[in-house]
């Protein structure tokens, strides 16, 4: 396959060029447009690495659309997937959560289901993205090392966090913000929120510490690398540093990030929080983050269309240039999870693209994602390693 007349996204600069795919990797990256009939003309768009996905709720809105209904599970991973890959997402981390800390919610009953029908979607060839998994352990609730403990095992299992999401601390420092949440998002009374936050604080006592540390340690015998969720003080990044976790994910004050900085820990940030100018939560800024040299990657967390979105914010407002912004949300985070083998346009690597044009400045100058390959095509000349996944080629 010959991609011409493209502005080539790469590492550190945009190539007018070319580049040429072969067997599932990237074979050639020429300046210039081929003359070659066979070449796909792409008319002056970006053509840019296909997105790196590391932690997304996304599947859980098409599991749940609305309070208390369920919805199979094969076909809300398929919406899922679809919504994934016309964001251009090639790679995607799916969040799974272990334990929750809302008796009510439907995570614990569709955990196994959901890790389950994901590998068989993904062994039957029915999904456009590559799918793999980030477990969400919420250390606050009973359960949740017997939950984690059967998965950690488990080889598409690329990343681990330990959240607290108990109010008064971390993403919900401000007890408003999360009653807001809650009164808005699940329809709860004064009289449930006041029962929640007494129970929540039990629970955090019982729980949170001991459940942190076998959870690490399961991580730690398997080599799973853990990311650390919220942190909002310094003792909390030198606590993630202590236990050798490599990600502070969503730092919540300029202090924790610049401590996490300083420890070599890696910085993910929210898309939406990006694109909206600020945190749903009352917290930190992630554009301020970005200003100060304290962001290394994007999540799309809730919006899957947040990720390419809010790179262009970051060129556009913060003062990046367009490929460390875009390798912001391919190169980076895929080097953080150790998948070396994608997240640039570079020789050799896997032929993940996205071909990016922009709307018009009228309508918001959004980027529009309008193809998308994942391992170059389907041809049946692949090697032995790239048959190992489902690589599918297709518009959106």
């Amino acid at each position: 396959m010959i991609l011409t007349n493209a502005r080539v996204v790469l590492r550190d600069d945009i190539l007018d060029g070319t580049v040429v795919v072969e067997h599932g990797r990237i074979a050639a990256i020429d300046a210039g447009r081929s003359q070659l009939p066979e070449a796909i003309d792409l008319n002056g768009d970006w053509l840019m690495p296909g997105l790196v996905e590391l932690h997304t709720d996304n599947l859980e809105k098409h599991m749940m659309p609305r309070p208390k209904v369920r919805w199979p599970m094969l076909p809300a991973i398929l919406a899922h997937d679809a919504q994934i890959a016309a964001a251009g997402i090639t790679t995607v981390l799916d969040a799974i959560a272990i334990g929750d800390i809302d008796h009510e919610s439907m995570r614990v009953e569709a955990l196994g289901e959901s890790v389950e029908v994901l590998r068989h979607a993904v062994e039957e060839r029915l999904l456009r993205a590559e799918h793999l998994l980030h477990l969400r352990c919420e250390i606050a609730v009973a359960e949740v090392v017997e939950l984690f403990a059967p998965f950690v095992s488990d080889p598409r299992v690329r990343l681990v966090s330990v959240m607290d999401h108990t109010p008064g601390q971390r993403q919900w420092t401000d007890i408003s913000h999360y009653r807001t949440y809650v009164t808005g998002k699940k329809g709860w009374s004064e009289d449930k929120v006041q029962a929640m936050l007494a129970r929540l604080s039990d629970a955090q006592d019982r729980y949170a510490e001991a459940h942190r540390a076998q959870i690490l340690a399961l991580c730690q015998s398997h080599g799973v690398p853990v990311a650390t969720h919220d942190d909002t003080t310094l003792a909390h990044i030198h606590q993630a540093r202590d236990e050798g976790a490599t990600i502070s994910e969503f730092p919540t004050t300029l202090d924790a990030a610049r401590a996490a900085r300083e420890h070599g820990m890696g910085i993910v940030m929210g898309g939406p929080n990006v694109v909206r100018g600020g945190s749903h939560s009352g917290n930190v800024a992630a554009i301020e983050l970005a200003r100060h040299d304290l962001l290394d990657a994007l999540s799309s967390d809730y919006v899957p269309a947040s990720l390419l979105h809010a790179a262009f914010v970051l060129a556009d407002d913060a003062g990046w240039t367009l490929p460390r912004a875009i390798a912001s949300v391919s190169a980076t985070p895929a080097a953080m999870i150790g998948l070396t083998d994608r997240g640039e346009i570079a020789l050799e690597k896997r032929a993940d693209l996205i071909r990016v044009a922009r709307a018009a400045p009228e309508v918001g100058a959004a980027p529009v994602v309008t193809q998308v390959w994942r391992a170059g095509d389907r041809s049946e000349d692949h090697t032995s390693e790239l048959q190992s996944h489902s690589f599918i080629s297709y518009a959106v």
